[in-house]
């Protein structure tokens, strides 16, 4: 396409990826979280309370919406590294003149973008079916769009260090996907053991989630602007982390 720049080029390239396999990449997800919601819901909607005069249905949706948000944001940066790496194309990403923080952008807003469609359309699917309130907006969009980006993040750090698609499915399997599940997702860390809350505590998708569902209902088990400051504290590290490692062309170049 004429007239576009290098970093412009690689995130519509990367924005493609996705978008041309639409079924693997949005729509399915989607359709995990909209199971997960008829499956818990159902169950426990009439035996779960965690905030007053909230159901669980209500509890619920956010925290899928947020997963989300966060799995395929994650999926998106690494999965197209390590594809990129192991099919030999990855040359021709570096090979133009782009620099590291042009690079960095172009796959963490890439990421950004499939996470936030996901999570829109588990929104879209799964709002119908309870009602949801919309105390604090604006702590929906920033986490949402914090969340996405640290994922991304994430995601581009994990595709540049493994070499082997097994490497990225353990670094997933073992880390991403736990963090995720216990943060929150399903049920309020006050109903857990008190060596339990402390644990979850630690756990950076923990604030994520708990601060993204503050938004629609004023309450949370932490103060937001608190879950704020980690996310973002997190958040800079990793993008530290991330830039250095494209910067010194860690197991890109050979």
């Amino acid at each position: 396409m004429t007239g576009m720049t290098g970093f412009n080029t690689l995130l519509y390239k990367e924005v493609l990826r996705f978008w041309k396999v639409a079924t693997q990449t949005i729509t399915a997800p989607i359709m995990t979280s909209l199971l997960y919601l008829l499956i818990f819901g159902h169950v426990l909607e009439d035996h779960v309370q965690v905030y007053p005069g909230v159901k669980y249905t209500a509890f619920l949706v956010p925290g899928l919406v947020m997963m989300s948000v966060l799995q395929n944001a994650f999926a998106n940066s690494s999965s197209s590294l390590i594809q990129s790496k192991i099919t030999g194309n990855l040359v021709f990403v570096l090979l133009p003149p782009l620099s590291h923080w042009e690079l960095y952008g172009a796959y963490v807003l890439a990421a950004i973008l499939r996470g936030l469609a996901v999570g829109a359309g588990v929104f879209i699917v799964t709002v119908w079916m309870t009602h949801l309130s919309f105390v604090a907006p604006w702590w929906i969009v920033i986490f949402s769009l914090l969340g996405a980006a640290m994922l991304g993040t994430m995601g581009l750090i994990a595709g540049i260090w493994a070499e082997k698609f097994d490497q990225l499915a353990a670094f997933q399997n073992f880390l991403i996907m736990p963090a995720t599940f216990l943060s929150g997702v399903f049920y309020s860390i006050h109903s857990l053991p008190a060596i339990w809350q402390t644990i979850s505590r630690f756990n950076p998708f923990f604030y994520m989630i708990d601060g993204f569902r503050y938004g629609f209902f004023g309450k949370s088990d932490i103060d937001p602007f608190y879950s704020f400051a980690i996310v973002s504290v997190f958040f800079i590290l990793l993008s530290a982390i991330a830039v250095q490692m494209l910067k010194r062309g860690y197991k890109l170049r050979h």
